[in-house]
């Protein structure tokens, strides 16, 4: 909720419009749930971008497992 707050506040609230609330309604509320997804609102977050390869890069060859053995172990 958190995104879509801060995206309509950005991009579509008027400057003389105060922020904008969120409210989510619920047919029953799990307390523990609530109070994790609100906790700690202002930690700071990081993004990041990451590839994954097809093929596995040479200096891990030796290292890692085979699919084989992974399957094996699986």
């Amino acid at each position: 909720m958190n995104f879509y707050l801060s995206a309509l506040d950005d991009l579509i609230r008027l400057p003389h419009e105060n922020y904008s609330i969120g409210i989510i309604l619920c047919k029953s509320k799990k307390q523990k749930t609530v109070e994790y997804a609100f906790r700690d609102m202002s930690k700071p977050m990081g993004v990041a971008l990451y590839k994954t390869a097809a093929a596995l890069p040479p200096e891990y060859k030796n290292v890692l497992p085979d699919v084989e053995q992974l399957k094996e172990l699986l």
